[in-house]
């Protein structure tokens, strides 16, 4: 079995995605404005909602704005957003051999890490080695695994690597992409990546070098002049850390800050503001609601069914994301960008009376059940209101559970009754491999606890499946198989909203993408 996203899986993403952040205390917003010495400034400024810290690096750091810093600082070889978008970086080919066993990445020659030394084969190997240390605990060793045996990353000259697998992996160039390379010459020879003194002072080959950290207020970051892909057009940028949603929207209105991505609530502050342009992204995230089958009150298929039928999706959506243009409906596992991505699926379309027909079938009734979720997050405080209201009417009793998120998380890793549903969201991938982590049996990242041989021997077939059309229907078939299971109810696929000073020109060539925000930095400027 492998998993993709550890990252893009780590599930632990779900969480950790929705809550870091990063930060400045520099008041300077734009080319216009100037700073205390009365130069101009030319400083852009996001404002996030968490704390990094200052110990990121490329091996063991998963959460959102700890990999927004990563994505500053560092490349990868390449980003791959879907099999005819690949992104290359610090390479300028990856190339599978007509087995599929085998990946050529051809490496550019003309980047230097901002130390000055030249980035070669060597630091893409040993990047790869470090990740696939099970004592350095990094974030992409699982998706380097292949039934239970690594990938072999061989050095062919100073810019050429090859990566061997030990059996055919359809989702490979996916798996072996989207890792940020490390420098052999900083780290070789430390023992513990994660806590190591130098990720304070990291050495990358990004569009910018960190200059500054202050612990709750700020991470600065100045232009690398270096850069590969030509210097980039802002000579600074600073993640403003604001936890509070409010203060982070005046700040925005007043100009204090460039950026910052806002609640679906808050579009309407920003509007007519001819200030501030919004930009709604997709992020290829699922928010789903799940059954824990380690409690005995959902083990009846019967019941899970009754309950997805007796939810009401649009109105779910309706309640926390005010309306489609910021979130469409979910039907199966898979965004809609996925590759094999089908909605021919029992969609469980509300139905209150099938629900009861259900319930009445399994022999069931006074049922109460828990559903937990991230109590301090807005939406989906909105999303357990209306499933509660939902339930009621079909005669299921469902007591609402908010939590810390970092305490859910780790209810969610062991097997526990304290509740029976719970919310949760996850951003993967596209080829449907790197998804098999939420369903396998086994897998530490199946917080459902589900087990169903056939989807298990299904998602062994896909993976090394050659002919397009048969692995299509391979999973086709799992994802009917998953939601005719209902231990997963898909609720929605919605966008990301990034609000963004008008001034900042460069925004689609920087590209928005999942996680990171900005793709390439580099290509932001002020007008």
């Amino acid at each position: 079995m492998r998993k993709q996203i550890g990252l893009f899986a780590a599930i632990l993403l779900s969480f950790v995605l929705v809550l870091s952040g990063c930060s400045s205390n520099s008041s300077s917003t734009s080319s216009d404005k100037t700073n205390g010495s009365g130069s101009k400034s030319n400083t852009f400024i996001y404002g996030i909602s968490g704390d990094p810290g200052n110990s990121v690096n490329v091996i063991t750091t998963g959460d959102r704005f700890g990999l927004m810093e990563i994505k500053a600082i560092y490349s990868p070889l390449y980003m791959y957003n879907g099999k005819d978008d690949v992104k290359y970086f610090l390479a300028t080919s990856m190339t599978p051999s007509k087995d599929f066993k085998t990946y050529t990445a051809k490496l550019r020659k003309d980047v230097k890490w901002s130390d000055g030394k030249p980035f070669t084969a060597d630091d893409v190997v040993f990047t790869y080695d470090q990740m696939l240390k099970e004592s350095n605990g990094g974030w992409a060793r699982s998706m380097l695994i292949f039934n239970n045996k690594p990938v072999k990353v061989v050095k062919v000259d100073d810019y050429t690597v090859k990566f061997e697998l030990p059996e055919v992996s359809m989702g490979a160039m996916e798996s072996l992409g989207n890792i940020f390379i490390m420098p052999k010459h900083i780290y070789e020879g430390e023992k513990d990546i994660a806590n190591s003194s130098k990720n304070a002072t990291p050495v990358g080959t990004g569009p910018y070098k960190l200059v500054q950290y202050k612990a709750g207020e700020s991470v600065t970051f100045e232009k690398n002049k270096d850069y590969f892909l030509g210097a980039p057009k802002i000579d600074k940028v600073v993640f403003r850390i604001i936890e509070d949603a409010n203060t982070a929207n005046i700040s925005l209105q007043s100009g204090e800050i460039n950026a910052l991505i806002i609640q679906p609530s808050d579009v309407a502050k920003f509007k007519n503001d001819s200030k501030v342009t919004l930009k709604p992204y997709d992020e290829g995230r699922i928010g789903y609601m799940a059954f824990n089958l380690s409690s005995k009150a959902v083990q009846s298929k019967e019941v899970r069914q009754a309950i997805a039928y007796a939810l009401n999706r649009d109105e779910i959506i309706k309640a926390s994301y005010l309306s489609n243009d910021y979130a469409e409906p979910a039907y199966t596992f898979l965004p809609r960008k996925a590759t094999y991505y089908t909605e021919n699926v029992d969609k469980h379309d509300f139905n209150v009376n099938k629900s009861k027909e259900l319930l009445k079938k399994a022999g069931v009734e006074g049922l109460s059940l828990k559903l937990a979720y991230i109590g301090s997050d807005p939406i989906q405080q909105k999303q357990a209101a209306v499933m509660q209201q939902d339930l009621k009417a079909v005669g299921i009793d469902l007591k609402l559970v908010g939590m810390d998120a970092n305490a859910l998380s780790q209810k969610l890793e062991k097997v526990q009754t304290d509740f029976d549903m719970y919310l949760n969201g996850f951003i993967m991938g596209i080829d449907p491999d790197t998804f098999n982590s939420l369903f396998v049996t086994g897998s530490p990242s199946n917080y459902m606890h589900y087990s169903n041989p056939e989807v298990d021997d299904l998602f062994n077939k896909g993976r090394v499946e050659t002919n397009d059309a048969k692995r299509q229907a391979i999973y086709e078939k799992i994802q009917k198989l998953i939601i005719d299971d209902a231990a997963f109810y898909p609720i929605t696929e919605n966008k990301r909203i990034l609000a963004i000073d008008s001034n900042i020109t460069g925004i689609d060539q920087a590209g928005l993408v999942p996680v990171y925000t900005f793709e390439d930095m580099s290509k932001l400027s002020f007008k």
